[in-house]
């Protein structure tokens, strides 16, 4: 027994105390083992958990987990030869500086009926800054008579536009090609016959010249009044959970507004199948054509929010309308310090962030 318990005494010995070469040997097998059961493990995961997956995307890298987070980026479908073309000429236009001048201007392009109630106002907010902007100005019924010195020979060549219609959308566009026209003009606004201005020229132009985005509202209404108003007919270039709705009005850099130009795909596909009394609902393009644009296009590029305040509260088809009454020095203090943009959508919720 004294012999047994010696010989173990002497393996123990043997196993604690052998040197740097022999524990190499013995130990070298077990990580071999660990090694070979992780690769397993990881190309198990891999069958089990495609790239696509969240679960994999927080194992492999956080790269991927943004990208599951971008249903775009995670669409695995091959492109249409169409998404292909758009794709390179709009990452060509995104990826080339825009023409530097020495006094950038801002392009006021106003959207109206006709003659323009607050010209008076207007000429006051331009007046003293005449290098610094231009106007232009799109009556669609009827030929505008103008009291400012500002607004007199900016009109444009006009259509028609019908409120709901796509006509909307191709007025806006045929604003940016005439205001595209001047190099000069760095940043366009699209505004209404409603629409005054609440802060001084500086600060506006200041405000609209030292960014790096566009202003185009963006956000998901899962509401009839939004995503309820999607369409088959737009797949495969335009997927539901890519829909999205906004308002109106916009303010895009020029970059931009090159980009907005020289689509043609996306165009078609709102032209087409986002309209009144499509399949029995009522889609309007000038809501949803540019915010679903620009998410697909370059989301990174824009601020989610409108820098034109508008009322939607009430919940009707129309913002809100202040009438002469409703102009208070309180009304314009609340309006120039609202820091949180507000989207009310058709499912009765209300979506909040800060700015």
């Amino acid at each position: 027994m004294k012999k047994a318990r010696a010989w173990r005494l002497g393996m123990k010995d043997f196993l604690v105390m052998s040197n740097s070469r022999q524990r190499v040997q013995l130990r070298r097998p077990t990580w071999i083992i660990l090694l070979v059961s992780f690769v397993s493990i990881f190309l198990v995961g891999v069958y089990i958990y495609p790239a696509g997956s969240s679960a994999a995307c927080f194992i492999f890298s956080s790269e991927g987990c943004n990208a599951f987070n971008n249903p775009r980026l995670v669409n695995l479908r091959p492109l249409t030869d169409d998404e292909i073309a758009s794709d390179v000429v709009i990452k060509e236009i995104l990826k080339t500086p825009p023409v530097q001048t020495r006094t950038p201007k801002i392009a006021f392009m106003f959207l109206t009926p006709g003659s323009l109630p607050f010209e008076k106002l207007w000429e006051k907010f331009f007046y003293g800054h005449e290098d610094r902007f231009t106007v232009y100005v799109h009556a669609s019924r009827e030929r505008p008579i103008h009291v400012s010195r500002y607004f007199i020979g900016r009109d444009i060549r006009s259509e028609k536009v019908v409120w709901g219609k796509f006509s909307m959308v191709e007025a806006e566009k045929r604003l940016l090609a005439n205001a595209l026209i001047d190099p000069g003009n760095q940043h366009f606004v699209l505004l209404s016959d409603s629409c005054v201005p609440v802060h001084n020229f500086d600060y506006v132009y200041n405000y609209l010249m030292f960014t790096n985005v566009s202003f185009i509202d963006c956000f998901i209404d899962p509401g009839p009044h939004g995503n309820g108003r999607y369409s088959e007919h737009m797949l495969p270039e335009v997927q539901k959970q890519d829909f999205r709705k906004g308002s109106q009005w916009f303010s895009v850099k020029r970059q931009h507004a090159i980009v907005i130009m020289a689509d043609s795909l996306y165009h078609m596909k709102f032209r087409l199948y986002c309209r009144p009394n499509m399949d029995g609902r009522n889609c309007y393009s000038d809501e949803h054509y540019l915010p679903t644009f620009f998410l697909l296009k370059d989301p990174e590029g824009i601020a989610n929010w409108s820098v034109t305040h508008v009322d939607w509260s009430e919940g009707k088809w129309h913002p809100k309308s202040y009438r002469a009454q409703d102009i208070t020095y309180e009304l314009l203090k609340n309006i120039t310090s609202i820091d949180e943009s507000v989207h009310v959508t058709s499912d009765a919720k209300v979506h909040r962030f800060s700015f």
